[in-house]
């Protein structure tokens, strides 16, 4: 089965409820979270000491899944972040696995 990574970035105000939707879908078993700078263009309005520094508080959350469960998932998360400057990309997982 083919796996995907999907990374979210977005504005740490919606972090929280970000990983509480991924922890209650059945098929997001693995993934993590990680405070990050943001630069260029991001969905959300930044701070003025954010745009002096151009760089935006964000959060980065990637998320392991099954090729099979991309529509899925990202209908879900459409659903409940509509407007929010949510950002996201998919790639494909050469490999995974678990050192035994």
């Amino acid at each position: 089965m083919s796996e995907l990574c999907l990374t979210l970035l977005c504005p740490p105000a919606i972090g929280e409820k970000l990983l509480d939707l991924l922890l209650m879908l059945p098929n997001t078993t693995v993934f993590t979270s990680t405070p990050t700078a943001a630069h260029g263009q991001v969905g959300w309005s930044l701070s003025q000491a954010e745009q002096v520094m151009g760089r935006a508080h964000a959060t980065e959350i990637k998320v392991i899944f099954a090729e099979t469960d991309k529509a899925t998932l990202l209908d879900a998360i459409r659903q409940q972040f509509a407007g929010t400057g949510l950002r996201y990309w998919v790639t494909t997982v050469v490999e995974s696995g678990e050192i035994a």
